[in-house]
């Protein structure tokens, strides 16, 4: 194909052949879009939350849920002894992302059902929603013109992530939850935990009750934790990279997306 490199084609037979590093790394929004992918009807595009579509991570809520309890003492009480965890969760979330998740929300035990659903809406208001990457929304709606269902799929809790998926228009979500007993979280996670490699699993799930085919199916996430989600669909991509993700996606040709600078004018329209 003439022209820009990023207009090559990025379907299968062609990514084996060699491209220049402009036509896989450095993405704006639309890009993908004018490369074949808005061609995959009956589909599904799979987005990781935390770094990808916010520039949030799980500490920023839970930081605020605990900030915000009944008396400033439960407050520093519930801080305090995450912070005393703090070297074993630093550890896990290098190794077990799972077990991270585990550590974390474990501290969440005796919050009561009600508190938490009152907060809920004041910490997608006040932490997540202004970080919200620029380019986040117009990346789902480019998703949802192609006739593409869009799920959020994160290890955040769903009281948070319901918000952000009414806000962005997503279809779905798949998110961790809280195990509640007489009002009151237990301090465990309902199973399964959304988190590394589970998530691959469980999009296998969700794509076989919705009937998609997975291999037209796309995915895409920051973080290198993520390439079992990203390795299960037929059409990967990259967002704010970290740096062992960037290299595999330069590896497989995935594409890189930019989000976080402002559009360049107006994007063209799906065909």
């Amino acid at each position: 194909m003439q022209g820009d490199d990023r207009s090559e084609c990025l379907c299968r037979a062609c990514a084996r052949r060699p491209k220049p590093l402009a036509s896989r790394y450095g993405l704006r929004l639309g890009d993908l879009f004018r490369t074949g992918w808005s061609d995959l009807g009956d589909a599904t595009a799979y987005f990781d939350v935390d770094g990808t579509l916010v520039g949030t991570n799980l500490l920023h809520p839970t930081v605020m849920y605990f900030a915000n309890q009944s008396s400033p003492l439960k407050s520093a009480m519930r801080i305090g002894g995450a912070l005393l965890q703090a070297p074993a969760m630093a550890w896990a979330e290098t190794r077990d992302r799972r077990l991270f998740n585990e550590l974390l929300f474990s501290h969440y035990k005796g919050m009561s059902e009600d508190r938490i659903a009152v907060l809920s809406e004041e910490v997608f208001d006040v932490i997540v929603k202004p970080r919200i990457f620029p380019g986040a929304q117009d990346l789902i709606n480019q998703c949802k013109a192609a006739g593409k269902r869009v799920v959020l799929i994160t290890g955040s809790l769903d009281w948070t992530i319901r918000y952000l998926s009414d806000h962005l228009g997503a279809d779905h979500f798949i998110a961790n939850r809280l195990e509640m007993k007489d009002g009151k979280a237990t301090g465990k996670l309902l199973r399964p935990v959304v988190a590394g490699p589970e998530k691959a699993g469980l999009m296998v799930n969700d794509a076989r009750d919705v009937g998609h085919d997975l291999a037209i199916c796309s995915a895409y996430s920051d973080s290198y934790s993520d390439v079992p989600m990203l390795s299960v669909v037929g059409h990967p991509a990259c967002i704010n990279p970290d740096g062992k993700l960037a290299r595999l996606a330069r590896a497989y040709d995935w594409p890189i997306l930019d989000i976080e600078s402002p559009p360049r004018g107006t994007m063209e329209k799906t065909q």
